[in-house]
């Protein structure tokens, strides 16, 4: 049977939850074990299709197709594991299921309520996402604070999964802040008292904790904070700021929560941790000193969140080649004169129906003056509008392509994924061979260009980014970075 981690926040958000799951999740697969996870998030969204990007970031699009919250993309790169839609599980997703489930009938009649049908519902996913996975461990980190309304119909789920499941096989983890006061030149505890204790009057008493601060916490606190919430001195961890994201992993590891993890699920005859290819990784960043720039153009450029995956993967990339990458963000309504020595990345946010010209012409000097250039997503229709600029090019604007399909490139199979919102007609052949380019993907349309004689310029319908992963950068990236240096 799976064993199940379930992990919470409480006192604030922004606690680093995601990143404290991934790095749990790593240590543990570094050990053998098979991981997989899910986030459960308290918006009534269906998921994050429509969600501003000003307000929720990125969607992070799964193999499957699922358009999912950021946080996934945390996931999927420390653990380097595919994810799906499994994995994305919103208050409106689960209504959504128990409605339709009770206008065909599925409930005989009964009068449908949190408990126990919402809660059921939500236990049905943890089922499916250990049923599918096959995995070993399920990590399930709870979106929000504990004390919100919102987040109550998953804690009272994840409280139950304890009875349902069995207490081997789950494990809770709470995430909470111990503030320093300046003035007072102390580490308070009391907020993770509280935080504590609303969560024990819910039914659900921690295994570990996780404290968050700017200061490592003294012992003394710690033992205090152990006496207040009754849990182990031993189950009590700190997560202080670190320099580069990737050292949490580290940080689990020597702090042995994978052995208490494991000690708790019976778990045995495991690997022992080597996480010396992240010790390495974590020692080149730290020393970088070449630097390169790199200009990203799109719609929400005032939210750097909105293109957290491109980012990261730029920085793998980065990392593989020495590098520091110096991020300049373009808006596309404020478009800049163009430097030869940068690059530069048209985002699929910049196109749409009532695109104006000078984003065309943007493209266009860019390719004239040989800068190195990558173009995504949706931008790819940017390129061929530019070639050809007729908008019969496209076909069915509202025909969405979303997920992973696989291409073909030299006869070899290939898989990328997708979040795109425009199709061709089959004319594109004719516009392209008008061009000096060349095919390097097919499937029954182009979906890569490379533009020969220029430094670099490639055009992608695809969006490499979301498979990019810190000890196996992309291609597409490495070339980027090398056209630069």
């Amino acid at each position: 049977m799976a064993k199940h981690i379930f992990i919470t926040g409480g006192v604030v958000s922004s606690l680093g939850k995601g990143i404290n799951a991934a790095s749990i999740g790593q240590v543990l697969k570094n050990r053998g074990l098979n991981v997989f996870v899910q986030k459960f998030d308290p918006y009534i969204n269906v998921d994050t299709s429509l969600m501003s990007p000003f307000q929720h970031g990125e969607i992070f699009v799964t193999k499957d197709g699922a358009e999912t919250d950021l946080d996934l993309g945390h996931y999927e790169r420390f653990i380097d594991v595919e994810l799906s839609k499994l994995s994305s599980v919103s208050t409106g997703k689960i209504y959504q299921a128990v409605i339709e489930k009770e206008r065909k009938g599925f409930y005989k009649g009964e009068t449908i309520q949190v408990i126990p049908h919402i809660t059921d519902e939500i236990k049905l996913r943890l089922k499916e996402a250990a049923s599918n996975s096959k995995a070993d461990i399920i990590i399930t980190e709870i979106g929000g604070t504990v004390g919100d309304i919102e987040s109550l119909p998953f804690l009272e789920a994840i409280r139950q999964a304890r009875s349902d499941f069995g207490y081997e096989n789950t494990l809770y983890i709470h995430n909470t802040l111990v503030p320093y006061l300046k003035a007072a030149k102390e580490i308070k505890t009391k907020p993770t008292q509280h935080s504590v204790s609303e969560l024990k009057s819910l039914g659900i008493q921690p295994d570990i904790l996780m404290l968050r601060s700017e200061l490592n916490i003294p012992n003394h606190a710690k033992e205090k904070i152990a006496l207040f919430s009754g849990i182990k001195r031993e189950a009590i961890f700190e997560s202080t700021d670190v320099d580069v994201i990737y050292e949490q992993i580290i940080n689990m590891e020597k702090a042995h929560i994978d052995d208490l993890i494991l000690e708790h699920f019976k778990i045995d005859n495991v690997k022992k941790s080597n996480l010396s290819k992240w010790v390495k990784l974590i020692d080149n960043i730290k020393t970088l000193k070449k630097e390169v720039n790199i200009n990203i153009v799109g719609k929400y450029v005032s939210h750097h969140d909105a293109y957290l995956s491109l980012v990261e993967a730029i920085n793998h990339a980065g990392y593989n080649n020495h590098v520091k990458v110096n991020f300049n963000w373009i808006d596309i309504t404020n478009l800049k004169e163009i430097n030869k020595d940068e690059a530069y990345i048209i985002t699929g946010d910049c196109y749409s129906s009532d695109i104006d010209s000078n984003i065309l012409s943007f493209i266009k000097t860019l390719k004239e003056k040989d800068v190195s250039t990558l173009i995504l997503g949706d931008a790819f229709y940017l390129y061929l509008k530019l070639l050809n600029n007729k908008e019969d090019l496209i076909l069915n604007r509202n025909d969405k392509l979303i997920g992973e399909l696989t291409l073909l490139k030299n006869n070899k199979s290939l898989k990328e994924r997708f979040n795109l919102n425009y199709k061709l007609n089959e004319n594109y052949n004719n516009i392209l061979d008008n061009d000096n380019f060349s095919k390097s993907f097919y499937l029954d349309e182009v979906l890569s260009i490379d533009v020969l004689n220029k430094t670099y310029f490639k055009v992608l319908a695809y969006n490499p980014e979301f498979k990019s992963r810190p000890l196996k950068p992309r291609t597409v990236f490495n070339e980027l970075i090398k056209s630069l240096i």
